[in-house]
This record gives structure tokens, sequence and C-alpha cells, in this order.
């Protein structure tokens, strides 16, 4: 069990007392807001004409029309709702900084120059992390001089990511309030904000700027000055009226109306409003632009430099996908398509030379298969590779160029699939391997060989590289398997744990491992963060494990779990809901740690 149980008990609670919670909007005040800068209208989608014409929408096509149960978009990985209660959010691959010329690590993504929110973000010097309700700013490097520095603190807030480039910071996060109830049921009052702040005084962080939307949080990227987060809210009726979505900008309030909502004219269970919002970190005087979507409830979100891929399960078992096209500020819905089945995860989506590649697992005649489809920038298919591996279903994809990675499962066995993908309109199968246990999470260590992480056949977490280099043979070089009765890892629903640096041989993983006393009639628990020498020729060397757990702390208690790691220049930084310690890179020995409140 890792942290998707988060910091919030408390909010937990309260969610579990209220067993009908519904996230929508009602507890709104009108206001008015100098009209914003609004992104030019999509052609491929029509939009309302007025609230009577939505209102009927609703009525004709959706089988649910009456407030229903919310719990965010569906997290295939993870196997369960995202909502701001649950994020998919957090570190870990090398690059050299800007701010400083110290070497650091940032946070570990899926595409070059597509930033992703995390918990945890360094520039090189400071440290930014998210520690229960506040937000610290930490002194790291040098590591002498580590030690909280300033703090900000959000009372009546969830917090659920950060960015940070130069000297301004994102927040973002959920603000609830329940309302009155309805039909015997409470409908929770949710919205999702950024805030901006200008941190070139450390100590002393400034708020420039607050943007809300109503509804829930889904994901967020940042690419250059600008932050891209989506959100979304249900469409349902109350006594005849529909709750639309609003903003909210420094204090004044805009319902979204009708006409600014766009929508195909579809069937669908039931109706979600999914807002995008573009928000200049830098130039906080500018207004922020959004772009709101009907559309079916959101699954998962796969982001290039220029566009942002949605997808969200049609009842059919078919995977509806919108292309938004994204230059700065301006957001517009270029296309939509449609391919049989549902991906897993971000990792299951790739943009490569203007084609958009998707894998899927279908049911099909009583069993699952699994494909892989190639889309031109309109979302038609014009390329599929189609019913791999029967009766199983994919664990873990990665697209690197012109090749897709597929691990699919059968019990205790995962074969390992690499596709060329390369002629569009033809891709295939170059060579497959079958391997005890299964892969869950794939990473590039170079152009031939690649790093797993999932479990062996005996359920213990397990990495894995593989050699690619024969295309038609690919092999397993080397393999490592955490000791003990049981193991986990997050890395298993949470790439942003993984830190890897190939120039440092550095592999660091944060591993939950059960063990048996003496008597062999109980349980211990240990967690820690796995750190690995990993080559070619060596394989997994595993170095040292680093703890949080404290003496008289048992092992159950998750706010001593390490969750993050990731280094700037000669120091290991590992990261709890705790503390934060500081260890030598070079023979891991202690330095130093902060405790965070």
């Amino acid at each position: 069990m890792q942290k998707e149980i988060k910091r919030k008990a408390g909010l937990y609670a309260v969610i579990a007392a209220l067993f009908a919670i519904i996230l929508g909007s009602l507890c709104y005040n009108l206001g008015y807001i100098p009209q914003f800068q609004l992104p030019q209208a999509p052609s491929l989608l029509k939009t309302f004409s007025s609230h009577e014409e939505l209102r009927d929408f609703l009525t004709t096509n959706s089988k649910i029309q009456q407030p229903y149960m919310f719990l965010g978009p569906w997290d295939t990985r993870a196997g369960r709702f995202v909502t701001a209660l649950s994020p998919i959010l957090s570190l870990a691959e090398g690059v050299k900084g800007d701010s400083v010329n110290f070497a650091y690590s940032t946070t570990n993504i899926q595409v070059a120059g597509v930033d992703e929110a995390d918990t945890v973000k360094t520039d090189g010097e400071y440290i930014y992390l998210i520690t229960g309700n506040n937000v610290s700013i930490l002194r790291a490097y040098p590591p002498e001089e580590a030690q909280e520095i300033s703090k900000i603190t959000f009372n009546d807030t969830y917090t659920v990511g950060i960015f940070v480039s130069g000297d301004r910071l994102v927040v973002l996060g959920c603000k609830y309030a329940v309302p009155p109830m309805y039909f015997n049921s409470y409908i929770m009052d949710v919205k999702t904000f950024a805030n901006i702040y200008d941190i070139s005084n450390k100590t002393n962080p400034k708020l420039l700027r607050t943007f809300m939307l109503t509804g829930s949080y889904f994901n967020s990227r940042m690419i250059g000055k600008y932050v891209y987060f989506v959100v979304s809210q249900p469409a349902y009726l109350i006594f005849d009226t529909v709750i639309l979505p609003k903003t909210y900008s420094n204090n004044s309030v805009k319902e979204i109306s009708p006409s600014e909502i766009h929508y195909s004219n579809t069937s669908d269970n039931y109706y979600v409003f999914t807002t995008f919002a573009a928000l200049n970190m830098q130039n906080t005087t500018e207004e922020p632009t959004y772009l709101t979507l009907m559309m079916g409830g959101t699954s998962n979100m796969y982001v290039s430099l220029s566009n942002v891929y949605v997808t969200f399960r049609e009842p059919d078992d078919k995977t509806s996908i919108y292309r938004v096209r994204i230059e700065n500020n301006n957001m517009t819905c270029e296309a939509q398509g449609k391919v049989p089945g549902h991906e897993l995860n971000q990792f299951s989506m790739d943009e490569y030379n203007s084609y958009f590649r998707i894998a899927t697992t279908t049911w099909a005649n009583g069993t699952t298969q699994n494909n892989l489809y190639i889309l031109n920038m309109n979302l038609s298919v014009v390329g599929s590779c189609e019913n791999l591996a029967p009766e199983e279903a994919i664990d873990s994809a990665r697209f690197i160029e012109n090749r897709c990675y597929l691990s699919t499962s059968v019990v205790r066995r995962d074969p390992f699939f690499v596709i060329d993908v390369e002629n569009e309109s033809d891709p295939k199968i170059l060579g497959y391997l079958k391997i005890p246990g299964f892969t869950r999470y794939l990473h590039p260590y170079d152009e031939n060989h690649l790093i797993g992480v999932g479990r062996d056949a005996d359920n213990s977490v397990k990495i894995s590289l593989f050699d690619v280099s024969n295309v038609s043979a690919p092999i397993e070089i080397s393999m490592y398997a955490v000791e003990g009765m049981w193991s986990d890892t997050l890395v298993l629903t949470e790439h942003k744990a993984f830190l890897f640096d190939k120039p440092k041989d550095l592999l660091v993983i944060p591993v939950s491992t059960y063990y048996a006393n003496a008597s062999g009639d109980d349980r211990l628990l240990s967690q820690a963060a796995y750190i690995f020498n990993v080559t070619l020729s060596q394989g997994f060397e595993l170095r040292d494990k680093i703890t949080h757990q404290e003496t008289g702390v048992e092992g159950g208690d998750n706010r001593y779990w390490v969750t993050r790691a990731f280094y700037i220049q000669d120091v290991l930084y590992t990261v709890s809901d705790a503390k934060v310690k500081l260890n030598s890179l070079e023979d891991l020995v202690f330095l130093k740690e902060i405790v965070l409140n």
C-alpha cells in the first residue's frame, strides 16, 4: 500500500461520512469580470445558443440527468478515480539547471520540454515541496546551509502539485465547501485554483495572482511560461436548471455561458464539462484563457509541445480522443477521433512526426485483446496492429521514436513486445520475449536498452534491464528482485517516484517490504529508498538503502515513507512527509536532515 492515501486523513473521513457526496457547484456568487481573452472558437464542435438548448440536449442525450456520484476521472493504472484527493502527481531525470551552475535532477517527465506538476521541485539551490496543507521552501545546497526558510499556508484547501520556473512558483489545488442537501444528497462545491507567487525573495513569497475554476482537478502541464491545467465538472440538472462552470479571477466571478461550451451531438451515460485553462506564470497581467468541452468523463491525458490529447471511455468499449491545439494562451479543439478499447495511462499514448499513437486493451468475443493504432492529426486511424496477445492485457507501454514497447500480462508471465511504428500505415511486431512476472513501468536507458519496474513470479518488486539492440530477439540482461515475503514500490503507480541518471549510473526507487519476524508469526514492514548502480556490464548493484523510519515509529506510519529522490551536485536528497534527508552521493554517508512540520 503506497501513498495514494495522502496526508488529508481528516478530509477523507469527511468524504467517507458523506456517502452520497457529489462533486458539482451550487454556491456561486454572481459578479462581473472584465472580458477574458478567449481562444478562437473551434469549428470541429458545435456550441449551444442558449441555456434552454443546453438543458434540452442533456435531457434528451444524457441517461443520468440528476445529480450523480462523480469522483473525478478514472486512473486505469492506479485503479481508482482521480480527484483532488488522489492526484496523479510527482521526481527524477538528471539535467543541468538554469538558475545555478550546479548539476541537479528534475521531474521524471514523459515529453522533453513538457513539465509535469509534482509534490516536490528543485531548482538546484532550493527545494519546493508540499507538506500537509503547506508549500515549504527549503535551502538545499550547499548541504551545511540546508534548512526550511519559508512556508505558504493553505488553511481551507488541498494542494495537489507545483511548478517552478525562475522566480515564479505556481501552486495547484482544490477548495471544498458543502452546501445544503438536495434530494437527500449532498452536492459538494469543488473549485480548482492556480496561485502564482513571486519567489525572488525565497524568505517572503508574494502572491501575484489567483485563478480558479469550478470542478475537480484532472491534470496539468507547463510549457515555456504557460501552465495548462484541466478541470472536470459534472453536467447535470437541478430543478430543471443546468449548473454551469464558473471562473474566478482576482476576486471577480464569471459564469461560462452555453455559447462558450463546445460539444458533439452524441448520447452518453453522463456528461462532464471539461475546461482547459492557460495561465501565463511570468506575466500575471495577461488574462488567463480557457476552453470548455462537454464530453464524457475524462480518463487520461497526453501532452506534446503543441497538442493536448484527452481521452474518455465510451459505453461501447471504445475510447474517444480529443486533440486541443495549444500555442501560448491560444487553445483550439482541432480533432476528435475514436479507437476500440481503452488505454492504460499517459504512456500508452505518444505523438511523433505529426502522428498520434495509442495502445489499447479491448474485449472481443468474450476475451481481451490488445491493439496499437496510429492516427493522423485529424485523429483518423491510418494504421493498426490488432489482436496482440489475446486473453492478456497491457501492463506497460512506452513509445520511443519509431519503436513501441509493450508488456502484456498472463498469469506470472510477461510477454515483452518490440513493435516497429516507422511505417505509420503498417506497424509490425519485430520480436518479443517472455519473462516471469510482469512490468508496470518502462524507462529508456539508452537507444538500445530499457529499464522495467514490475513484479516477479513471487509477487516481489523486480527491476529488469532489457537489451533491444536485436529487435527480433529482445533479451533481459539483468534482473534484481527485492527480498522479503512481499514488496511494493510507488513506481508501479507513479512514474515520478523513479530517479535515473545514466551518466552517474544512478537508479533510486522507494520500496516497501514485509518480512516475517524470528518466530514467523508476525510481519514487519520496512520502507526505504533503494539506491543502485546500474551499468550494462554489471547490471543492477544495490549500494544501500536510505530509510526515514525512526526507532519506535510503526512501519505502517506512511509519513515516514520515502516518496521522492533527487540529487543536487554531490548530494542525494530523499523526501517523505516527515523529513528531507541528505546523504553523500559518493558514499551515501548521512549528512543532515530537515524535519518537516
